[in-house]
C-alpha cells in the first residue's frame, strides 16, 4: 500500500496556516509518503490557480488504486473533487483539519462543512474538543485528535539567563480591532515585562517601561532571538476572558503560535477554557488562567526552581514538535486500525 499526500501552490509559506501545512508535507516526505501533487509558491493569483490545477491533474494521473490519500483541509473547491476521485480509485482519504470555515470565518454553514468532511474516511481534528464538536454536528467519518501542531525549524533557542524581571512574550495579531484586549494591558502589567511581536502597534507613552514593541520577526529568527520567559496564548476582546470571535475559537482550535512558543523553549500561559489548556496541564508546560489580571500574582510568586522544572518539560515537547511526533502518531493510529 502506498501513502500519498496532495501538495499545491502556496502563495505565502511563512504565515501560521501555510507553515503548518508545509511542515506536515515535509514530515510526510521524510517518512515514506509520496507527494502526488506539485508544491509551488507563485504569488500571483492567476499563475497560482494554474499551478494548483496542474498539481491536481498530476495527482489524478499518479494515483494508483487501493492506496491512501492525505488531504490538508480546507482545500476550497478542490476538496470534493479529490475525495471523489480517490474513492473512484478505491483509495481511502485521510483529512487533516487546519481551519473550520463554518466556525471562525463563517464562510460555510455548519451543515455544508459537515457534508464536505463526511466525504473523508478519516479525519484528524486539532484536539478532543474539536473532535467532539464535529461528532455532535454530524460528522460520520472516523475521528482522531492531533494534540498539537508539530513545528519544524533549524533555528536553535537561546539559553535563558534572564535574572531581571520576568518577560511575557506575545506574538501574533496586534491589530486592536481584532484583539482589543491589548489596549487594556497597560495598567495590569506590573511585576513583569510584556514584549509584543507583530506588525503595526504603538505602545502608549505611560506604559513604555513595562510594554515593549519588538516589531515583526520571522518565526525562524524569533526562535533563536526571542526575548521572553513565557509565551502568552490569548485572543479576543477582553483581559477578563477570551471573548469575541477570535477568543471563542480558542475553545476549539490549536493556535500555531503555541507550537512556536514551545520551539522557543517558552513555558505557556493560556486561557483556562482554551482547547489546548488540557495539553498544557497534562504535560506541565505552563499555567492556565481565567483572566490576564492573574498573571501579575502568578509570576511574582514563581520560584526559579519551579520555572526551570516547567521549562525542562517544554524542551521535551519541543523535541517532539521538531520531529513530527504528533502528526505521525495520529497517522500511525489510523494505519494500525486499518491493519487490524
Amino acid at each position: 500500500m502506498e501513502k500519498y499526500f496532495f501538495s499545491k501552490n502556496y502563495k505565502e509559506t511563512k504565515g501560521a496556516g501555510n507553515k503548518a501545512k508545509t511542515d506536515i508535507e515535509e514530515i510526510l516526505l521524510n517518512n515514506g509518503y509520496k507527494n502526488i501533487g506539485i508544491r509551488s509558491d507563485f504569488k500571483g493569483s492567476i499563475i497560482g490557480f494554474f499551478a494548483t490545477l496542474l498539481s491536481l491533474i498530476k495527482a489524478c494521473v499518479s494515483m494508483k488504486p487501493n492506496n491512501i490519500l492525505i488531504i490538508q483541509y480546507p482545500l476550497k473547491k478542490y476538496y470534493t473533487f479529490l475525495c471523489r476521485f480517490a474513492h473512484l480509485r478505491n483509495c481511502e482519504v485521510i483529512t487533516i483539519i487546519h481551519d473550520l470555515g463554518s466556525f471562525r470565518r463563517k464562510r460555510l454553514t455548519v451543515e455544508l462543512e459537515v457534508a464536505l468532511l463526511n466525504q473523508s474516511d478519516y479525519i484528524i481534528a486539532h484536539n478532543d474538543t474539536m473532535k467532539s464538536w464535529l461528532q455532535e454536528k454530524g460528522v460520520k467519518s472516523k475521528l482522531y485528535s492531533l494534540g498539537i501542531f508539530d513545528y519544524l525549524s533549524k533555528s536553535k533557542p537561546q539559553s535563558n539567563e534572564n535574572n531581571d524581571h520576568i518577560r511575557l512574550l506575545y506574538a501574533g495579531t496586534l491589530n486592536l480591532r481584532k484583539n482589543p484586549f491589548l489596549k487594556e494591558m497597560g495598567p495590569i502589567v506590573k511585576s513583569y515585562k510584556l514584549n509584543l511581536y507583530g506588525s503595526d502597534y504603538v505602545v502608549q507613552e505611560e506604559y513604555r517601561n513595562n510594554i515593549n514593541y519588538k516589531g515583526f520577526v520571522a518565526s525562524d529568527k524569533l526562535i533563536s532571538t526571542a526575548e521572553g520567559d513565557f509565551g502568552l496564548v490569548w485572543d479576543g476582546d477582553s483581559i477578563l476572558s477570551c471573548s469575541g470571535e477570535l477568543g471563542e475559537y480558542l475553545k476549539f482550535n490549536n493556535p500555531h503560535k503555541t507550537s512556536l512558543y514551545i520551539r522557543c523553549h517558552l513555558p505557556i500561559i493560556i486561557w483556562s477554557d482554551a482547547a489546548l489548556a488540557s495539553f498544557v496541564k497534562e504535560h506541565k508546560i505552563g499555567f492556565c488562567i481565567d483572566s490576564l489580571e492573574q498573571i501579575d500574582d502568578l509570576l511574582s510568586g514563581l520560584s526559579k526552581e519551579e520555572y526551570n522544572e516547567i521549562r525542562n518539560n517544554v524542551i521535551k515537547i519541543s523535541d517532539k514538535l521538531s520531529s513530527g511526533y504528533f502528526i505521525l502518531t495520529a497517522l500511525n493510529s489510523i494505519l494500525c486500525q486499518k491493519e487490524n
